[in-house]
């Protein structure tokens, strides 16, 4: 194993390697997303009763969720025992197979509740490969980062998630307006799974040019690796385990509330049009992407837990007030509160990936880090759009706003229990 110093530390390849891996890990995520808003509930859950459907397709969209825990232990426990850079490798291959799978994948109406089943099956795969993608995407940042610079670093990868969403989105947008509604739902949406392909192949390249990061090297060079990281992480670090699970807990909810349960609400309750509510989450997401280097600016000069504090007062107002900005016929409204909710999102997760990275030893970093980040996914994203939407339609959209608040304070007390982690 190469040790040469000069390899390890380019920052470019370093940083575009991170990059690249996170945006195609989340375009082949938010494609999934999107399809289950417009396409899986005609074609893989026909059903008299649109809502029900619906349901049923958000609860595949939750199966990657329980699958990212798995895929960071599994992986994780090779990030840390073997290295960074074979285990991204592998986390990219497994996420790319699957997504291009669903792409090719017969409908309801060809093999009938075979098509649900496989659907599911592929998005556990999906899951469990982007269980083990963001950790180490964010520790071959953080890890190779000179001093002083680690939230810095470590945003690069947080920057694959809009980016991610831009391309998914913009795919959608495109196919809409080149095709009719019958290609579209007959063969277009299948163009975005299967043009993955070429995506994964670029982010191979890239990341089989890498070498191992100075940390785990040094990890290696001490003798500090451990048999199995997980049960170290549960045993020894559990505490740690707990508050990164919450501390990521508010920007999951908010992610996913304003984009898979706005995109549901809007076109099937508040009668937008599919094109132009898709156009006014590409505008807003456009403030995620912004948001996330300031967060990181704040992060190095204020510290990670107080930018992570600021970012969820923030959240908790805005979700008190959630109900007054999200109305039919009111596009510019609309726009607004998806570039608010979003912009705060970015607030958050600039930073979040180098805290939850600081709370664990180098030893069990990757599978702690991933650990964290994951299960908080479970909790606040792959039921929140489900949840929202029974929310609203039971009780209005403000109570899905106190959802959201209750999330924000729930990451602040696990904050709060965290000392600050920027000068270790």
């Amino acid at each position: 194993m190469s040790t040469t110093p000069a390899a390890t530390s380019s920052p470019t390849r370093v940083l575009f390697a991170s990059l690249i891996g996170t945006t195609i890990e989340f375009f082949d995520f938010y494609i999934y997303a999107t399809a289950a808003v417009l396409v899986f509930p005609q074609l893989f859950f026909p059903s008299s009763d649109p809502t029900s459907a619906m349901l049923q397709s958000l609860a595949t969209f939750a199966i990657a969720f329980f699958a990212r825990p798995l895929g960071s232990a599994v992986f994780g426990h090779f990030g840390d025992r073997i290295g960074r850079k074979a285990t991204l490798v592998a986390a990219l291959l497994t996420m790319g197979l699957s997504t291009v799978a669903i792409g090719l994948l017969p409908t309801h109406a060809q093999i009938g509740v075979l098509a649900p089943l496989l659907l599911a099956l592929c998005r556990f795969g999906q899951g469990l490969g982007l269980g083990g993608e963001w950790g180490g995407a964010v520790l071959l940042a953080t890890e190779n980062a000179p001093p002083g610079k680690r939230a810095w670093y470590g945003m690069f990868p947080q920057l694959g998630a809009p980016l991610g969403f831009i391309l998914s989105t913009g795919s959608f947008l495109m196919l809409t307006h080149w095709l009719s509604s019958e290609d579209f739902m007959s063969w277009g949406w299948r163009i975005p799974f299967l043009a993955s392909s070429a995506l994964v192949l670029v982010g191979l390249y890239v990341r089989l040019r890498l070498t191992e990061t100075p940390a785990f090297e040094a990890a290696v060079a001490h003798n500090e690796r451990v048999a199995l990281p997980a049960l170290s992480v549960f045993r020894d670090h559990g505490n740690a385990l707990l508050r990164g699970t919450l501390i990521a807990l508010t920007v999951y909810v908010i992610f996913y509330l304003m984009t898979v349960f706005t995109l549901s609400w809007g076109t099937s309750r508040l009668g937008y049009e599919r094109e132009e509510f898709l156009w006014l989450q590409l505008g807003a997401v456009l403030c995620f992407g912004l948001t996330i280097p300031l967060s990181a600016l704040l992060a190095e000069r204020l510290g990670r837990r107080p930018t992570l504090l600021l970012s969820n007062l923030l959240v908790a107002v805005f979700g008190l007030s959630f109900g007054s900005w999200f109305a039919a016929d009111a596009p510019a409204m609309t726009l607004l509160f998806l570039s608010i909710g979003l912009g705060l999102m970015g607030l958050g997760y600039g930073a979040l990936g180098t805290q939850l990275a600081e709370l664990f030893p180098t030893a069990v970093r990757y599978t702690g880090t991933s650990l964290a980040f994951n299960l908080a996914g479970i909790f606040g994203a792959s039921l929140a759009p489900y949840i929202a939407t029974w929310l609203a339609s039971e009780h209005g959209l403000g109570a899905v706003g106190i959802y959201l608040a209750i999330a924000a304070a729930l990451s602040s007390w696990a904050l709060l229990r965290t000392p600050e982690t920027r000068d270790r």
